[in-house]
């Protein structure tokens, strides 16, 4: 669970203006830190298999936030990879 003060972080980081909270850039930014944070879950709890359903519907829904970045603005969405270490 992502605390308001990083999800704050975040938003101002990534959106295009202070109050941005619906772009594919802070959506993304967000699901990000999310799966990172159920990745360091999975390392203790590895039985976990409810959360692991969880984690894979966010992987998925990043995919097409990033799928769809791509087609609208590639400028934006190869900035955005290089700055979350996307795509390796």
């Amino acid at each position: 669970m992502l605390t308001k003060e990083v999800k704050k972080r975040l938003k101002q980081d990534f959106g295009r203006h202070p109050s941005d909270t619906g772009s594919p850039e802070v959506q993304i930014a967000i699901l990000t830190r999310r799966i990172e944070a159920l990745g360091e879950h999975f390392k203790k709890y590895p039985k976990d298999f409810n959360s692991r359903r969880g984690l894979l519907k966010l992987i998925g829904r990043r995919r097409r936030l990033l799928k769809f970045l791509q087609a609208r603005d590639f400028a934006a969405y190869q900035a955005l990879i290089k700055k979350l270490n996307l795509r390796k």
